[in-house]
């Protein structure tokens, strides 16, 4: 009988990338003794995302796999992610935005390192997709070599565990940053990076690099105090701020202006959330 991977996305207004998300995931390598389950939960959607997602289900049937949508009236990840956990049944569970495409050895690298008893934590390598913005093009290459993006596996957009690693919390909790959260459930020792790698796309201009920095840093907050225990599990290192702007001055300097104006809490127009990759 085949083992269970259950592919976990949440989706907010989604239309524009679930599809090759899924197109992607549907593109895998095999991986032997193992089947997929892809479990899409919209949550809140305005558009077509549930429309789009349902075009998949011939495709994943031929597969052999399967696809679950559910559609949620409430606009909640965190909601839809303990939705997609009641719902999914597999042994290993990947959790993915809906954004990210992943490439086709990822997953076969994912179950090998799922595959033990002991509790496990798992992401692939992020390739940060080409932005139409100069500028986020001059931040994102800069952001990649902070301490959190060298740590041990930070999985953002894509994290896995196993039967024993999900074991480690009930259900996410309301919080803003549940990829730190889950990452932080595991020592450094625990966690791994693949080398397979998936592509994660990054918001565009300086009003939305603003607003998805504040978030993030209000969720990194948000852990810090009502989860201070995890932070044992931490390893970011000190950064060089003067080897770091030395090596790029002009990524140093617009992630230097990016951060100034989130802790001037300069407003920008807009919806405080934005897509927070």
């Amino acid at each position: 009988m085949s083992i269970v991977i259950s592919v976990i996305i949440p989706a907010n207004n989604e239309g524009a990338y679930i599809g090759q998300c899924l197109a992607a995931l549907l593109d895998s390598d095999p991986v032997p003794g193992h089947a997929l389950e892809l479990v899409v939960v919209a949550n809140g959607c305005t558009d077509d995302t549930v429309k789009v997602a349902r075009r998949y289900q011939m495709a994943t049937s031929e597969r052999g796999w399967t696809l679950k949508v559910l559609d949620l009236a409430e606009g909640s990840k965190v909601k839809a992610l303990n939705a997609g956990d009641v719902a999914a049944i597999g042994r290993y569970r990947i959790y993915l935005d809906a954004d990210v495409r992943v490439s086709r050895p990822l997953l076969g690298q994912l179950v090998a390192e799922l595959a033990t008893d002991a509790p496990r934590y798992a992401t692939g390598t992020p390739l940060i997709e080409r932005s139409e913005s100069r500028l986020t093009r001059i931040y994102a290459r800069f952001w990649q070599n902070v301490p959190f993006n060298r740590s041990q596996a930070p999985g953002f957009g894509l994290f896995a565990v196993n039967a024993a690693g999900r074991a480690r919390w009930a259900k996410f909790p309301d919080i803003i940053a549940d990829d730190t959260f889950v990452r932080l459930q595991f020592a450094p020792s625990e966690r791994c990076q693949i080398a397979a790698c998936y592509t994660w796309p990054m918001v565009e201009g300086l009003g939305r690099l603003v607003r998805v920095r504040r978030r993030q840093d209000k969720g990194t907050r948000e852990i810090a105090k009502r989860f201070p225990d995890l932070l044992q599990n931490e390893d970011k290192a000190r950064p060089d701020i003067l080897a770091l702007a030395k090596a790029d001055p002009w990524g140093f300097a617009v992630y230097g202006i990016v951060i100034l104006l989130v802790r001037m809490g300069q407003p920008f127009s807009g919806k405080e959330w934005s897509r927070g990759r």
